[in-house]
């Protein structure tokens, strides 16, 4: 496979066209770069990361590999494959290839038949020239990788990879699925039977892979120690602990042998769910890792820093603080460094590890998603904010090291405005995003946009679909009510087993702020969401008559219909206990669809067909139950796609869908 260095593909704005500012459109979901996975050079000199972008002729997200000067200066695409996708970067370590993944054998003639049904629809490792040029295909394994880390030598490279039942299969006739497993389904790898993920040992220069970790247990985020004896990693039993939330820390030798377990808490560890495993100090002796709260707090308890000594066992915890922390990694003078969550930002921060004290190294309204340390303690961070998407930005001095998304300077964005407001005896905080020729003389049509989780909030982020109900002339609510991430345990854990009581007390509250500030028109109030924002529309359309149309997507109210469907059994029961033990607590919770005279709201129900996160059930169920009462209603499918949406024509026609239902029932 040839990867071509490409030339200067960033779209610049001709000083003519500057002057012809436009809203943003339902195209600019294709014109929107998702910049991700940064990674220093071994000199420090530059950094590689990976541009998405969804390609409408295609109809699929396609991704392509860059890299940019440290000093500054204009970034280069070393990759352009017109079908396939090369992510997540890493410099070997003398700097002269880069390794990534890449699904390129799947789309691309590699040889035989034989050889091309193998490789349809995996992801494998390859590398290139460091300066662009021929990519080389490194790994064949049956089911393709998903993750890999570097030995320090530049050798061997572990990967994990599936293993067992029908991984690499292409019978025309899939067997029949078999599972005693109690977490036996997950959305986006299906039905969980035998299949277990498996650390190799890959020779870089052969390919040759030796599998190093075995048994009925998964494992995760490998990390090869700087000095190169050991790797860490994630893993967790299946049989009965499938049934609890506790994944742990060990370490291997790269030849394999016996593992050892680092951690000691009966808490998940490094749950694959937070995005980041352990993390080796520079001298081999410890590591960093997230711990969370006890299993019957799962998501509304935070992840906090934990440090092991691999060589006594000791294990510290510090900087604890009643928030949430994110991809913890040392610094190379020994310090750590992690991503912290705020209210509605998430800041970079260097702790000490002798002492807790913390040093917030970025502020204000923004909100930090990745980042990447050189050797000499230089760091590039990831970052957004409310008027662009996230770009790399050199940490000191805030330094804007990529331009992708410069379209936007095309584009007419309206004032997005912090409020707070009271609800009861709780302080409720959230924004507002204005039109882009807002008028304070006029009052607007209101949407409540309504976030997931429900542990999750609303952060300064670039946010296409706000941008494009207010260049569609609404006003866009969103709050983060009691139950949202930012602010701290108690204020999350306030709705555990009470969903839909004092979040909807909070969402009503912001729409009423927004009315009495003027903004909103009291008889033009929509609300919409999805996933536990589909959810929480449910709820609000069953508790606030002022709603006069909703948009619930990926949403449930009976959550009887989807315990054993959907990924969350231990959820279930950890918080709300068994249906047959607590049914009157399902039947509090499903109040949306047991009380369906309560709703009046014409309302557009969204599904996506292979969702094993909310599964089709709930929205289904809470159509018919509209329909049946003949309050106006429409059910949309999405064909095989999982939890979150990612077909390009999809996320069109869903927020074309969206706009329109609610022009139809707040602009007649």
């Amino acid at each position: 496979m040839k990867f071509i260095v490409a030339g200067l593909a960033l779209v610049m704005l001709p000083n003519a066209l500057a002057a012809q500012v436009t809203p943003v459109v339902l195209e600019d979901f294709n014109r929107i770069a998702d910049v991700a996975g940064p990674a220093f050079s071994p000199d420090g000199t530059r950094i590689a990361y990976s541009v998405s972008l969804k390609d409408a002729k295609r109809d699929a997200e396609k991704s392509d590999l860059w890299t940019v000067p440290w000093q500054g200066g204009t970034p280069v695409q070393i990759t352009k494959t017109p079908e396939a996708s090369e992510w997540n970067p890493r410099y070997s370590p003398d700097g002269t290839a880069i390794f990534f993944l890449s699904d390129a054998a799947s789309k691309t003639k590699i040889g035989t038949d034989a050889a091309k049904a193998q490789a349809e629809d995996e992801t494998q490792l390859w590398s290139m020239p460091a300066k662009g040029g021929v990519g080389r295909q490194i790994t064949r394994l049956p089911g393709g990788i998903s993750e890999f880390s570097l030995s320090p030598d530049g050798k061997r490279a572990v990967v994990l990879a599936e293993t067992g039942g029908s991984v690499g299969s292409k019978a025309k006739t899939p067997p029949p699925i078999e599972t005693e497993r109690f977490f036996f389904k997950q959305d986006g790898r299906g039905y969980l039977d035998d299949r277990t993920q498996q650390l190799f040992v890959i020779d870089l220069a052969t390919g040759q892979a030796s599998q190093i970790t075995h048994g009925a247990r998964d494992h995760w985020h490998p990390a090869w120690s700087p000095d190169g004896s050991a790797i860490a990693y994630v893993a967790k039993d299946q049989g009965a602990d499938d049934r609890t939330l506790n994944y742990d820390i060990y370490i291997v030798s790269p030849d394999g042998g016996v593992p050892r377990r680092i951690s000691t808490s009966p808490n998940a560890e490094s749950d694959p769910d937070w995005g980041s495993g352990p993390a080796w100090s520079p001298d081999s002796r410890k590591l960093v890792w997230l711990e969370g709260d006890a299993d019957k707090w799962i998501y509304y308890g935070s992840a906090q820093l934990i440090v092991g000594d691999v060589t006594t066992g000791a294990i510290t915890r510090p900087a604890r603080i009643d928030r949430w922390f994110y991809q913890p990694r040392w610094t190379p003078d020994g310090r750590l460094i992690a991503l912290i969550e705020q209210d509605r930002d998430t800041w970079l921060a260097r702790i000490d590890p002798a002492d807790g004290a913390i040093t917030y190294l970025t502020q204000g309204k923004r909100f930090g998603s990745d980042y990447a340390i050189a050797p000499n303690g230089a760091i590039a961070l990831l970052e957004t904010d409310n008027s662009k998407p996230a770009e790399l930005y050199a940490l000191e001095g805030h330094r804007e090291l990529t331009h992708h998304n410069n379209w936007l300077a095309g584009r007419a964005l309206g004032e997005v405005r912090d409020i707070s407001f009271h609800s009861g005896n709780a302080e409720i905080h959230g924004f507002l995003t204005l039109p882009p020729d807002y008028d304070p003389a006029k009052r607007y049509p209101l949407i409540a946009d309504l976030h997931g989780g429900p542990v999750y909030q609303h952060s300064h982020e670039f946010d296409l679909d706000a941008r494009l109900y207010a260049a569609a002339g609404y006003v866009v609510l969103k709050v983060n009510p009691r139950g949202s991430s930012g602010r701290g345990m108690d204020f999350s854990r306030a709705i555990y087993a009470d969903w839909g009581h004092l979040d909807v007390k909070d969402i009503s509250a912001g729409i009423t702020k927004a009315i009495d500030m003027g903004v909103a028109d009291p008889d033009r109030i929509g609300v919409g969401g999805w996933s536990y924002g589909g959810i929480l529309t449910d709820y609000m359309i069953a508790s606030d008559p002022r709603i006069k149309a909703a948009v619930s997507g990926a949403g449930v109210a009976n959550v009887l219909a989807t315990f054993g469907v959907d990924m969350y059994a231990r959820e279930y029961l950890l918080e709300l206990g068994a249906p047959w033990d607590n049914f009157e607590t399902y039947r509090k919770l499903g109040y949306p669809f047991f009380h369906p005279e309560r709703i009046t709201a014409p309302t557009l129900f969204q599904c996506a067909d292979a969702d094993d996160n909310v599964p089709c059930a709930g929205a289904q169920q809470m159509y018919l139950a509209l329909k049946t009462r003949g309050v106006p209603t429409r059910l949309i499918v999405y064909p095989g796609e999982n939890h979150g949406l990612v077909v390009p024509s999809y996320l069109v026609h869903r927020m074309r869908s969206n706009i329109a239902w609610y022009d139809r029932w707040l602009k007649r």
